[in-house]
């Protein structure tokens, strides 16, 4: 499957030239945010982490091995990147326990940064955004229209597309994903039932969200969206009046896309109708997420890009410096400004 059939239609036009990104580690930096203050006492010791080429799940299994307990008791709050330098936070439940050497998990690939003791265990989901630093190599591209670009993102945000890494190699995800729901059925492994209902739940989203790219409504309430704050999972129905609700335009109120599962849309409208003809075109892999019990939940459809800024370290080096929230893609701001491209090739364009 091609980048366009996963994702959609840039908002802002072509592309403006062309990059390399990930030739290192620490081309691709991400930082967790994590609004919680800890209490410096309780059994959970709470472990800040830097790892490079390294991901999430083996650390917490190295973590694990480390501090001589079973791995269902490391917990972290998302999931980043192996190609990159990541810093986030895991947490140990120690019951009575001092803190444990952790020594024997640390080498190139995992540093601990440092350590603190919390009451509580850290959950999926609890940290609030991710903060990127994201350099592009071998930059190819007028830099006065990136730019202009980066200033018009700054000011009107991007479609808020799930990233192709989501599809896995090719879309081999949604490959997949549809061959299960043609045979109603789903995988026995939890790890990959969960990745291709993810990935099928992902791809729906996208579609919807390409319509509204294609027809310039994703930045515009309709009557008849449901709308949600951009940190928030509720939603509410908008009318006349909700259209005009001035949050929408300083970027802090979103029209939403569906993310499929069980009961009915709650949208009405011009917004209902599209989002269920699309849902019928891949009416097997809507009713696969139906019948596995996922729940319908909403996603914004534009994502305002925090703390933005950009500089040019050398005339061949872009590099860009945001916060998104999390669950959001920061491939999806590079690709409204250049193709990327492989590293050691410079005539095939790709996505990462």
């Amino acid at each position: 499957m091609t980048e366009l059939e996963l994702l959609g239609p840039r908002a802002y036009g072509e592309s403006l030239g062309r990059a390399v990104l990930k030739a290192t580690a620490e081309d691709f930096q991400v930082d967790e945010v994590l609004d919680i203050p800890l209490s410096g006492d309780g059994e959970h010791l709470w472990i800040w982490v830097e790892k490079r080429g390294l991901n999430t799940e083996e650390a917490a299994r190295r973590i694990a091995k480390a501090a001589g307990v079973p791995l269902r008791t490391v917990s972290y709050a998302g999931l980043k990147d192996r190609q990159a330098l990541t810093r986030q936070w895991f947490s140990v439940q120690l019951p009575g326990k001092a803190d444990p050497d952790l020594s024997a998990a640390e080498n190139d690939t995992l540093k601990i940064l440092k350590t603190a003791r919390h009451r509580r265990k850290l959950q999926r989901g609890a940290h609030s955004a991710n903060g990127f630093t994201l350099r592009l190599t071998q930059f190819e591209g007028d830099a006065a229209a990136i730019d202009a670009r980066l200033q018009q993102i700054s000011r009107q945000g991007i479609p808020n597309y799930f990233g192709a890494q989501r599809f896995g190699h090719d879309g081999g995800n949604v490959v997949d994903a549809r061959g299960w729901a043609a045979r109603k059925a789903l995988p026995e492994q939890r790890n990959v039932r969960s990745r291709l209902l993810s990935a099928a739940r992902s791809f729906l989203f996208n579609q919807v969200l390409a319509a509204r790219v294609a027809d310039g409504t994703w930045q515009q309430a309709q009557v008849g969206d449901l709308l949600a704050f951009t940190d928030s999972r509720s939603f509410f129905p908008a009318g006349e009046a909700e259209c005009s609700d001035p949050r929408l335009a300083i970027l802090d109120l979103h029209p939403t896309g569906p993310q499929w599962g069980e009961g009915p849309s709650p949208a009405s409208g011009a917004s209902h109708d599209l989002e269920q003809a699309i849902a019928a075109r891949e009416a097997d892999l809507r009713d696969w997420l139906i019948s596995a019990g996922m729940n319908h939940e909403r996603r914004i459809l534009r994502l305002p890009i925090s703390g933005l800024s950009w500089h040019y370290p050398s005339p061949d080096i872009l590099q860009l410096e945001f916060v998104l929230p999390a669950g959001c893609f920061a491939t999806v701001l590079v690709r409204e400004l250049v193709d990327l491209v492989p590293v050691g090739q410079t005539d095939s364009p790709c996505v990462f």
